[in-house]
């Protein structure tokens, strides 16, 4: 297995910071980009970039400029970048009507719009080079939409979207592309809940008022009785970089919780998709 350069968003905690330290362990040489690298993530940054065959960029996922300055400068130090692992991620809870247009905005702001910027800079690289590996975080919500997590998962659902159809798009070309689907785990942003803007709606929902308090109590409960390690999730993102091209899966869960219903979601959608893409003559890209 020869050493990958490795692209990763959202290294400050979670997922990226764990998958930072794994592929880093593992021998590739790892760009992780995080905000704020000189004021409130300047602690992480430092210790990131004390790890061996670690970089620490400052990127504005948000920002055009931002991201091509950054891959632009991973390709003329290195030439190439081999792996990109879009983890960085926003969420947003409560019910669906108390989400303002600008709220909506926020949400598919890091979770659709900049996995795609990241996409759309490393892709013509990577075309190139006739190699190359795209892995999208999502989520099991991005297979299926729970009541007061609407909008988080019509956004996973959005970058679910953009990355099976771009999966048979590139395929022949040489790139790879892959979804991870996490669970619940007990990282930074599981931990965080930043509640949507428009709280004069809550009064009208008082019938369903006491089922979110339900429903955190209820994976609380799974949490402690399962134990779900978030280092899993970044065991499960470096077995992908290293498996061969050609040979990755389109999707990868990875939840102790609830994994069973999404991966027989994923198996029965499979089969019927497969049938879909051969009655509309492209099968051949299976």
């Amino acid at each position: 297995m020869s050493n990958k350069i490795v692209l990763i968003t959202g290294t400050n905690s979670g997922f990226g910071w764990l998958t930072t330290h794994s592929a880093a362990a593992a021998g590739h040489k790892v760009y992780a980009t995080m905000r704020d690298t000189k004021g409130r993530n300047a602690d992480k940054a430092a210790a990131l970039s004390a790890v061996e065959n670690v970089t620490v960029l400052d990127v504005t996922l948000t920002d055009d400029g931002s991201v091509k300055h950054a891959v632009e400068t991973i390709l003329e130090k290195e030439g190439a970048i081999d792996v990109l692992v879009n983890n960085a991620g926003y969420g947003m809870t409560g019910v669906a009507e108390s989400f303002t247009v600008a709220d909506v905005h926020t949400t598919f702001d890091i979770n659709v719009y900049a996995p795609w910027r990241l996409m759309k800079q490393v892709l013509p690289a990577m075309r190139k080079q006739a190699e190359g590996l795209i892995i999208n975080v999502t989520s099991g919500f991005g297979r299926v939409s729970f009541p007061f997590a609407t909008m988080y998962a019509a956004s996973k659902f959005a970058l679910e979207g953009i990355s099976e159809g771009l999966h048979y798009e590139v395929k022949r070309l040489g790139i790879d592309v892959a979804i991870v689907e996490p669970g619940a785990f007990p990282t930074e942003m599981q931990q965080k809940n930043n509640p949507a803007s428009d709280q004069d709606v809550f009064e009208g929902y008082s019938a369903v008022a006491e089922i979110p308090n339900k429903m955190m109590n209820a994976v609380g409960g799974e949490m402690q009785d399962k134990k779900p390690d978030p280092q899993d999730v970044a065991d499960a993102i470096v077995k992908l970089i290293e498996t061969p091209k050609g040979n990755r899966p389109l999707r990868t869960v990875v939840d102790p919780i609830t994994g069973q219903y999404i991966q027989a979601a994923n198996q029965a959608v499979a089969e019927q998709f497969a049938k879909g893409l051969t009655v509309f003559g492209m099968g051949e890209l299976l």
